[in-house]
């Protein structure tokens, strides 16, 4: 980018599930808009950590969640020529089965062209490196360090959707780091092998041997932490599939470690695979370039959503998107997964203040940091709700940058006006009708 390319009303830096919809929100309602992203591809978790299955968007039979987001999955869907779950048929289906699955590369694609279409601009690989606040808290003075070094930009209103905090962070607000982490998954794609053919109790006492030994960890084929589920594993074909435990990766050192120890576990358990009857010819067909992470940190907020909140399905008077999925902890004993559903006619919504750090202007975060304790926010760092999260963030920003106002000032009214023109569901007195 050249010199004169350095001055944005709005600044998305993160390009996953909140980040590009927020992008593409901002720059179709005229604002100019960049979207910085680490990797070489959007779509975040659902394309570099391949889990492709966006959720939910539909609560007890109803739609929630709309707007751009499920915009391109829609349009995913039918590039590929499939069809989506029946979504009134909620009480039959766990809620897996009411995930669309999108092929990564189509979804991917998609995101890059609605972005482009929007007028936003994109730039890969790219982080941050520096927040300060201009003259007046009239914006931002970022530093980003790309593949040329350090560059410097100007943004009124930044939008951090890193997942990690790592924007609000660097501009000096405060974060709450649980002291306890979900694990994290390395999604791949195995093949090879017949499942229906495999003699799955001799794999897993030959499994169970090998745990005893020291060779393998119960969670290199799974999340339960107690004795071998290598048939899910099997089953699933490595998708979402394991655990890899006790690593921050919060900042470059901590996602180092994670990336090379899910590499290791993975290694481990394709050497044993290979070494049982049936999986002979058993390989790793693609592996994703990132590891899935849960959990790092989120904002201290100018509100915030507690599970209580959560559960009872709260409307905050300055809510401005619905989130639905079950309470859904990943963790380090037992059975790995602490999941609780909500009760039938249950939708939280997620009120302004919750992307807005405490104490700060023109600043707003989208996805999984937003300001939430631990056990509501093992909800609402899901996909759909990101995307909502994001529309928002993405609509706030825009209107922050065009009228001068801070994004705690603008009527509330005026920006659910604003999602509402371009598709978002936007909560009012109860559940969508």
């Amino acid at each position: 980018m050249h010199n004169d390319d350095r001055q944005y009303d709005v600044m998305v830096i993160g390009g996953g599930s909140g980040g590009w919809v927020a992008a593409a929100q901002s720059a179709r309602v005229g604002a100019r808009t960049l979207l910085v992203e680490k990797t070489g591809m959007l779509g975040g978790t659902t394309t570099t950590a391949g889990v492709n299955f966006p959720g939910l968007f539909h609560a007890w039979g109803k739609q929630v969640i709309a707007g751009i987001g499920w915009e391109v999955v829609n349009r995913t869907v039918e590039e590929t020529g499939q069809t989506l779950p029946d979504f009134g048929d909620y009480a039959r289906h766990h809620h897996s089965k009411l995930q669309i699955r999108v092929n990564v590369f189509v979804y991917a694609a998609l995101c890059d062209e609605t972005v482009v279409q929007s007028g936003a601009r994109i730039l890969f690989h790219a982080m941050p490196a520096a927040l300060k606040p201009m003259t007046g808290n009239t914006g931002w003075h970022v530093t980003l360090c790309t593949k040329n070094g350090l560059e410097d930009y100007t943004a009124k209103v930044v939008i951090d959707a890193t997942g990690d905090a790592n924007a609000v962070s660097l501009a000096g607000f405060e974060l709450n780091i649980p002291d306890t982490l979900q694990p994290a998954t390395l999604s791949c794609r195995a093949g090879g092998y017949d499942f229906n053919k495999l003699d799955i109790d001799a794999i897993k006492s030959a499994y169970q041997e090998q745990v005893q030994a020291g060779r393998l960890q119960y969670t290199d084929a799974g999340w339960n932490t107690q004795e071998p589920d290598v048939r899910r594993w099997l089953r699933v074909r490595g998708a979402n599939a394991n655990h890899i435990h006790h690593i921050s990766a919060r900042d470059s050192c901590g996602k180092t470690k994670l990336e090379l120890e899910a590499r290791a576990s993975l290694l481990r358990l394709y050497r044993f695979l290979r070494t049982q009857p049936g999986l002979e010819k058993f390989e790793i067909e693609s592996v994703c370039p990132e590891c899935g992470v849960r959990e790092t940190a989120t904002i201290k907020g100018k509100k915030t959503v507690t599970v209580g909140d959560y559960r009872n399905g709260r409307v905050w008077d300055d809510a401005l998107c619905y989130a639905f999925y079950p309470i859904d902890l990943h963790r380090s004993e037992g059975d790995g997964l602490n999941k609780q559903p909500l009760e039938e006619g249950v939708v939280p919504t997620v009120p302004r203040g919750a992307l807005l750090p405490a104490g700060s202007r023109n600043l707003i975060v989208a996805g999984r940091c937003v300001s939430s304790d631990r056990l509501a926010n093992s909800a609402l760092r899901v996909q759909a709700s990101c995307m909502a999260m994001g529309q928002a963030a993405g609509a706030m920003a825009a209107l922050s940058a065009q009228s001068g106002l801070d994004p705690e000032a603008l009527a509330i009214e005026d920006i659910r006006d604003m999602l509402r023109q371009h598709g978002a569901i936007v909560p009012g007195s109860g559940f969508p009708v």
